[in-house]
């Protein structure tokens, strides 16, 4: 309803709410009620009936009568208010499950404080406090579970909407759209001429499905227009932290920032100038490996792009309060997103991929931001093996998963688990492209000359011992052993 958070805004939101003839399944009025628990439950409640009827955000609003709407004050002050000894917002975050950003807003209108709660709608999953879903019936706070009907329209709702497809921005103008929306770069990005009228170019927004016409006439603009082409994400609520954050370390540890950057732009209209930023904070090497003897960027320019897109791309949008992040060290580079991958992180090489965000990778493969679909990481292999550089590294913590690119290094200097995760990556890249592994092969990708095979031999029976590879015809002999991935 709103789009940012300045005093008038907010006064304008409260006229709207309190305009609604009655309270709803999704907006909720208090006077002083301030009871932990009780904000806990609506929280689950009402961000379960806004998925339910398709609402961006649900409110509960303190200093209104429940009667009339009318406009009484509220001595709740949420920045103060505590919990057995903990602040009220930390306990509340503590308590729900999944983590939503919802957030209190205090301001004064005709010298009555105000409290309003912003809570977004569930996604993906329903929203629980204490281990409990609620949800509204009619004005009434119910447990879900006592409502399995409502609980099935639920889980449809879930499954019926995309992220995509979600709403970013409610009831706004068109003018409001062309303010917010980049527009100009979505017709140069997808080679369509700029239309002559406003008309046209929302009519065009309209059928790459980036907005939707409310019943008010106005305009929703969806999340797909608007993580793509926001000329500032902050202007969107909740997709505001997922802007791509660009850190800089002095060293290799995380003790000292030199530099950080949260972009602003949309994914698309913002891509090729956050690659060009990262390329000008990366040193360059004059020699890498035998390979190449000339000034060139310490990471592949390729590679760089690739896991930059597959952390916008493969990203779970239901996980609130981050977004992508680069990191970049003296020797490493870590791209992180949140959300766990839907395919094994040792398959990423050879497994079909898989995206929660269908409909948002396919028009970044439409515009040329990323790859067809399932070469991807394999170019990333290809490049680290072409500037003969450690393996990358695809790893996961709870909630985020992470891939790091790291600095050459020369085969002996590295350790005994970078070598083996280079020789089961190389493996598996000459298995994908019809093609077996043996010493040669393995003794080029790190430039080990010929009269050091031993040494790669040495790896190799590391290596199966260690289950990662096996040899693709036992009975061949030593000179002529091949090998192949150990799940083939």
């Amino acid at each position: 309803m709103t789009l940012d958070h300045s005093p008038d805004s907010l006064s304008g939101l409260l006229k709207e709410l309190t305009r609604l003839p009655h309270e709803t399944e999704w907006v909720e009025f208090k006077h002083n009620n301030d009871d932990p628990s009780m904000i806990g439950e609506y929280i689950s409640a009402l961000a379960n009936s806004a998925a339910l009827l398709g609402k961006q955000s649900a409110w509960l609003v303190w200093g209104i009568n429940n009667e009339d709407h009318s406009i009484v004050g509220t001595r709740f002050n949420p920045a103060t208010a505590r919990h057995k000894q903990q602040e009220l917002e930390s306990w509340l975050l503590q308590k729900t499950v999944p983590k939503i950003h919802f957030k209190f807003y205090r301001f004064e209108v005709e010298g009555y404080p105000i409290v309003i709660l912003e809570i977004p709608a569930a996604s993906h999953t329903p929203v629980q406090f204490g281990s409990v879903e609620y949800i509204r019936i009619g004005s009434y706070k119910k447990q879900l579970k006592e409502h399995p009907e409502k609980e099935r329209e639920l889980w449809r709702v879930f499954d019926r909407v995309p992220f995509e497809h979600q709403t970013a921005a409610e009831n706004v103008t068109a003018e409001q759209v062309l303010k917010l929306i980049d527009y100009p770069s979505y017709f140069d990005m997808t080679d369509a001429p700029l239309p002559e009228n406003r008309e046209a170019i929302l009519a065009a927004l309209e059928a790459d499905r980036m907005i939707q016409r409310s019943e008010r006439g106005r305009w929703h603009i969806r999340n797909l227009g608007a993580i793509l082409f926001a000329k500032k994400l902050q202007d969107f609520r909740h997709l505001g932290r997922k802007a791509v954050r660009l850190i800089q370390y002095r060293g290799n540890s995380r003790v000292e920032s030199v530099r950080e950057l949260e972009g602003s732009k949309g994914y698309a209209v913002g891509f090729e100038g956050l690659i060009d930023y990262i390329k000008t904070l990366l040193p360059h090497n004059e020699e890498i490996g035998k390979a190449l003897r000339r000034e060139v960027s310490m990471y592949p320019d390729l590679a760089i792009r690739e896991l930059v897109a597959n952390a916008i791309i493969h990203q779970d949008f239901s996980i609130t309060g981050t977004g992508p992040m680069v990191e970049i060290f003296d020797t490493r580079m870590e791209i992180t997103n949140p959300g766990l991958p839907l395919v094994a992180t040792e398959r990423f090489l050879d497994s079909p991929p898989r995206s929660r965000n269908e409909v948002l990778a396919s028009f970044l493969r439409r515009v040329g931001i990323c790859e067809e679909r399932g070469s991807g990481i394999e170019k990333v292999v290809v490049q680290t093996e072409l500037y003969q550089l450690p393996a990358p590294l695809f790893e996961t913590t709870d909630v985020h998963t992470r891939a790091l690119l790291f600095a050459y290094r020369e085969f002996r200097e590295m350790d005994r688990e970078e070598r083996l995760r280079a020789c089961y990556m190389h493996c598996v890249l000459r298995y994908v492209n019809r093609e077996v592994m043996n010493n040669t092969s393995l003794r080029e990708r790190f430039g080990v000359e010929a009269k050091n095979s031993a040494m790669v031999s040495r790896l190799i029976k590391q290596a199966c011992e260690s289950g990662l590879i096996r040899p693709y015809d036992a009975e061949a002999g030593s000179k002529a052993m091949r090998y192949v991935p150990a799940w083939v």
